[in-house]
């Protein structure tokens, strides 16, 4: 049963309440599916008042954005890159670049809640817009910049915005649409360096300066 409805009053307790909406939100999505989860089971689920969760987020659809949105937070990449003088360091950055975003991108929930962004894109529009700006967008430009920044440093030549879709075509491959469909494993640490490495080292052997 839902706690009884009270002033949220401070602003520590209006946010872990909110935690603890997403946290449910997401589950029942993710369990029951976006059209078929109430915010009547959200609320019961998360141990609060119907008023709280629509004091806090309005409507179903923005819970989902804001659950989109929290898990997306997690694929950035750190800006306070070192400078790129030599191939190695170069190297070392993309390596570090692909095992980061390959190990935030196959975890579990978050594929998940791709899955749940691609089939509810119908129903609640602001979704796949959220997806784009939230993680697809940043995502490229940050490692578009490692590519512009290696160009002038003159460590690759060619285009930074088709190197960005090379090395990540690299990286992926059919792995996220295995993933999507449920018909390829996680794969383990050691995979997800191997296949970072590997994207790299071919990355550097079609753009080497």
């Amino acid at each position: 049963m839902s706690a009884k409805s009270k002033p949220l009053d401070n602003e520590a307790e209006a946010t872990e309440i909110r935690k603890r909406i997403l946290r449910a939100a997401l589950s029942a999505f993710v369990e029951d599916g976006y059209a078929q989860t109430s915010t009547l089971e959200i609320a019961t689920r998360a141990r609060v008042s119907k008023r709280d969760l629509y004091t806090l987020f309005g409507n179903k659809e923005a819970m989902l954005v804001a659950c989109i949105s929290e898990r997306a937070g997690r694929l950035q990449v750190p800006l306070d890159l070192p400078a790129l003088r030599d191939g190695k360091t170069l190297a070392d950055v993309l390596t570090a670049f692909g095992t980061k975003l390959l190990t935030e991108t196959t975890d579990p929930v978050v594929v998940a809640v791709f899955r749940l962004a691609i089939a509810e894109t119908v129903n609640a529009p602001k979704v796949g817009q959220t997806l784009e700006s939230a993680a697809r967008k940043p995502i490229r430009e940050a490692l578009r910049t490692i590519m512009a920044s290696a160009v002038s440093a003159r460590l690759l030549t060619g285009e930074p915005e088709a190197m960005t879709g090379t090395f990540l075509g690299l990286l992926w491959g059919d792995l996220m649409m295995g993933l999507m469909l449920q018909t390829m494993d996680r794969p383990s640490a050691a995979d997800i360096a191997r296949r970072a490495r590997e994207a790299t080292t071919v990355l550097l052997e079609l753009h080497a300066a």
